[in-house]
């Protein structure tokens, strides 16, 4: 059933939108949204796709998911030829995501590097996380994740994190495997306090996305640095890395 929207939803779900072109709408996330429906019943961006509703009924599709509680730039297709080619886009790996992470302690040893450890899903319940494992385990995935550290001190670091790959919570585990969980993250181990202040939720931003555009060309969009996330850098006495303005889409779009 598709949820009502009120007069507050619709602008709100306006005041999200970073880039809109007649293929394509692209939003910065808040944290704390579900990208879709899940156990908790809260509007979610998916419900709030129903602002973009056109004269023929047809709304806007996601094309990727985040986490509730990560932030940062996400894609809806306006058609389905636009969704089928960019879902073929993100199954060729033509996609290239990057994310932002604060996590602790310090900076990952080494300090730049590729995370290939297989993900396997672990069911508790109605609960599912995953979990590492060995490449020969019957439910391994392959997993692949690029990082490089940004900046650091002694109690934390913010790192640039690039998916490979897309398994579920993917960037989650693998940094918590070496030993640098993502502050925040109640699930897999990451700081709960930080610069003796309580971490708000899981620190990870989804900055930017390249893509093939559907109408030609490629496609950049980045979303700025949340307020949240930019508190606690400046909390840690970090620098705030550069590049944090919104560039233009470089895509034909007629």
């Amino acid at each position: 059933m598709i949820r009502s929207l009120t007069p507050d939803d619709l602008a709100f779900a306006r005041s999200l939108v970073i880039h809109e072109d007649d293929a394509i709408l692209a939003f910065d996330k808040p944290p704390g949204l579900s990208s879709q429906g899940g156990r908790i019943k809260a509007a979610t961006l998916d419900d709030l796709l129903g602002a973009f509703t056109r004269s023929n009924g047809k709304r806007p599709g996601l094309v990727h998911r985040l986490d509730r509680d990560t932030s940062g730039v996400i894609l809806a297709a306006k058609t389905k030829p636009a969704a089928a080619f960019l879902g073929k886009a993100l199954m060729g790996r033509r996609v290239a995501k990057t994310y932002l992470a604060v996590v602790a302690p310090s900076a990952p040893g080494p300090r730049d590097g590729r995370i290939e450890t297989p993900l396997r899903r672990v069911s508790q319940g109605r609960e599912v996380h995953m979990a590492v494992c060995d490449a020969g385990h019957a439910d391994a995935e392959s997993a692949s994740t690029g990082y490089r550290t940004l900046v650091a001190n002694e109690e934390a670091a913010l790192v640039e994190l690039r998916p490979h790959t897309g398994r579920m919570h993917q960037l989650r585990v693998h940094l918590a495997s070496i030993g640098r969980p993502i502050a925040g993250d109640t699930r897999y181990g990451g700081a709960l306090m930080l610069a003796g202040d309580a971490v708000p939720r899981l620190m990870l931003h989804a900055r930017s996305i390249r893509f093939p555009h559907p109408n030609g060309g490629e496609g950049v969009i980045e979303a700025p640095l949340p307020a949240d996330l930019r508190a606690l850098i400046a909390r840690l006495g970090l620098p705030e890395p550069a590049g944090s303005a919104i560039p233009a889409l470089q895509a034909a779009t007629g």
